[in-house]
C-alpha cells in the first residue's frame, strides 16, 4: 500500500500498534504481533523486562530490528515520574520516539492533562519525539500539538475497558484540526471498534488488552489487522450520505 503512516519522519505500512502487556508469555505476544502485521510495539518501561538476563527478555521474542519499540510511561502519575522513566529508556536503548502518558488516578487511569502538557514541553526540549496519550478534549489536543508532540493519541474510552469509541464527535474534531497523526489509544474491545476509529479519519489505532485478553489472542490480532485496513479504506473511499427515506438502487422511471 502506498498509503503509509508517517510519524516523526518514520514510515509504517501498518496502522495498528500493539502493546506488550497482559500476554501469557512473550512467545504469545510475538505470535500476536506477527498476526497483527504490526511494525510498532509499545513497551511499558517500568514493567517489561528489557535488561535482566536471568529472566525472559522481550527483545528475544520481539526483535527491535524488526519492530519499532515505543517506550511508554505506563504507571506514572506525575510529570517527574514520566520524564525520569523516559530518560532511563533513552539510556537503556537509545530510544527517542516515546509515548507519554501521565495518569490522574488508579481507578480510571484517565490522563492528567495538566501534568501531561507539562511533561511534554520538558521532554520535547530534551530532544524526545513525543507521541502523547490524552483525553478526547480538542482544546488540549491542540495545545499538545502546538508544543511539538508528533502524534496525538486520544482515548476511545478508559484503558482496558473495552467500551469502544464513546465520543466519536470529539475524536472527529481532533482529527479535523490536527496536522500530526491522530491515533486512538485505549478502550478498543473488538474489531468493529477499531474500524470505527479508522472510519472517523484516525491515522491509526493502539491497543493491548483487546488482543491480549481475547480468548484467542492471535486470531483477534488478525481480526484487528483487517478491521484497521477496512476502516481506513472506507474512510478514504468516502461513505454515502445518510438519508431519512429509502432511495431505490435502480431508477423507478421507464419500468416495464
Amino acid at each position: 500500500m502506498t498509503d503509509r503512516l508517517v510519524i516523526a519522519g518514520r514510515e509504517f505500512s501498518s496502522r495498528l500498534i500493539i502493546g506488550t502487556g497482559k500476554y501469557e508469555s512473550y512467545a504469545l505476544n510475538a505470535e500476536a504481533a506477527e498476526a497483527a502485521g504490526a511494525e510498532m510495539v509499545t513497551v511499558a518501561v517500568r514493567r517489561v523486562n528489557l535488561t535482566d538476563r536471568s529472566k525472559p527478555l522481550l527483545v528475544d521474542y520481539l526483535d527491535p530490528k524488526k519492530y519499532t519499540y515505543l517506550p511508554n510511561t505506563a504507571g506514572c502519575f506525575t510529570a517527574e515520574e514520566a520524564i525520569r522513566t523516559l530518560r532511563l529508556a533513552r539510556e537503556a536503548g537509545g530510544w527517542r520516539l516515546v509515548k507519554l502518558e501521565v495518569l490522574a488516578d488508579q481507578k480510571t487511569l484517565y490522563p492528567d492533562m495538566e501534568e501531561t502538557l507539562r511533561a511534554a514541553k520538558l521532554l520535547i526540549k530534551e530532544g524526545f519525539e513525543v507521541m502523547v496519550y490524552c483525553s478526547d478534549d480538542p482544546v488540549y489536543a491542540r495545545k499538545l500539538e502546538d508544543v511539538g508532540c508528533c502524534a496525538i493519541m486520544p482515548l476511545g474510552s478508559l484503558i482496558g475497558s473495552g467500551l469502544g469509541i464513546l465520543n466519536p464527535v470529539n475524536i472527529r474534531l481532533i482529527v479535523e484540526q490536527s496536522k500530526v497523526p491522530v491515533i486512538v489509544d485505549a478502550g478498543v474491545g473488538t474489531a468493529s471498534d477499531a474500524a470505527i476509529a479508522m472510519e472517523l479519519g484516525c491515522d491509526g489505532v493502539l491497543m493491548n488488552t483487546a488482543i491480549a485478553e481475547a480468548k484467542d489472542p492471535v486470531r483477534m490480532a488478525r481480526a484487528m489487522k483487517h478491521a484497521v485496513i477496512a476502516g481506513r479504506e472506507a474512510y478514504l473511499a468516502g461513505r454515502m450520505a445518510k438519508k431519512r427515506y429509502a432511495d431505490p438502487s435502480s431508477p423507478l422511471a421507464g419500468l416495464i
